[in-house]
């Protein structure tokens, strides 16, 4: 009885007595024991009742759980999609922008920007040698997701061949906020180039707003007649916004 007493004494003594000497390392080991928990309470639900169980920043927090392996990944997750609104626009982030978020460093916004690559081909590789305009939904999918949160205008082509379908995608030019120099000549030289009898012209207004402005109709018919005479059909005109997207064939423009 004596022995148990004095080994109770012993324990309740040495536990506060190393507390007081390192209690930053018990801190942080307990702190890791709290990651740890969590994280296989998310993967475990994650795995038992799939994605559609967790929420959007729960799945940011998982993607981070490599990237980020000895801290906190629920709040950097939170502020991203408080920063930037959506998962969508997360992904379509530049790095720089992504490491302005406290616990998001050069390899978490790597990842992120991995993800977002992955993505990006995915939906490529659903049109690439399939009827483009009997797959239009997945085009404009597609462009959102390379497209639609740039924060400088690009000017993208679809070369299509005789069946219309997808032979390459290009971004011809990259320009500035609200601007994007597109030359005319170049377009039907590369269409030429890659035998392609048909294109569809593809752009980003950063603003959000995809409404065609008067220089983008304009610059739309004069590669419209550079291309006529040489056999190369230009489609469509479409133009990319974080808030939806514009056809100008749909609005009747061209």
């Amino acid at each position: 009885m004596g022995n148990e007493n004095e080994r109770g004494f012993l324990t309740e003594s040495v536990l506060p007595a190393a507390a007081e000497r390192n209690p930053v390392r018990l801190h942080k080991s307990a702190a890791k024991k709290l990651h740890e928990g969590h994280r296989a309470r998310l993967r475990q639900r994650f795995d038992e009742a799939g994605p559609e169980a967790l929420a959007d920043y729960e799945l940011l927090e998982m993607l981070l759980f490599r990237s980020v392996p000895r801290a906190d990944t629920k709040a950097p997750a939170k502020m991203l999609l408080q920063r930037f609104g959506s998962i969508s626009e997360v992904l379509g982030a530049s790095e720089n922008r992504l490491r302005e978020i406290p616990g998001i460093g050069e390899t978490a916004a790597r990842d992120i920007k991995l993800v977002a690559a992955l993505t990006q081909r995915m939906l490529k590789s659903e049109i690439r040698g399939r009827h483009v305009l009997s797959s239009w939904t997945q085009v404009l999918d597609y462009c959102r997701a390379v497209m639609a949160y740039e924060d400088r205008e690009q000017f993208r082509i679809l070369f299509l061949d005789k069946k219309n379908a997808l032979i390459e995608d290009e971004c011809q030019q990259t320009g500035t906020v609200d601007h994007t120099p597109v030359y005319p000549r170049e377009v039907v030289r590369r269409a030429l180039e890659l035998a392609a009898s048909a294109i569809i012209l593809v752009h980003n207004h950063p603003s959000g707003d995809p409404s065609p402005s008067r220089a983008d109709i304009e610059m739309t018919k004069t590669i419209m007649a550079t291309a006529q005479p040489l056999g190369i059909l230009v489609h469509d005109h479409i133009i990319i916004g974080k808030n939806g997207h514009v056809s100008m064939k749909g609005m009747k423009l061209i």
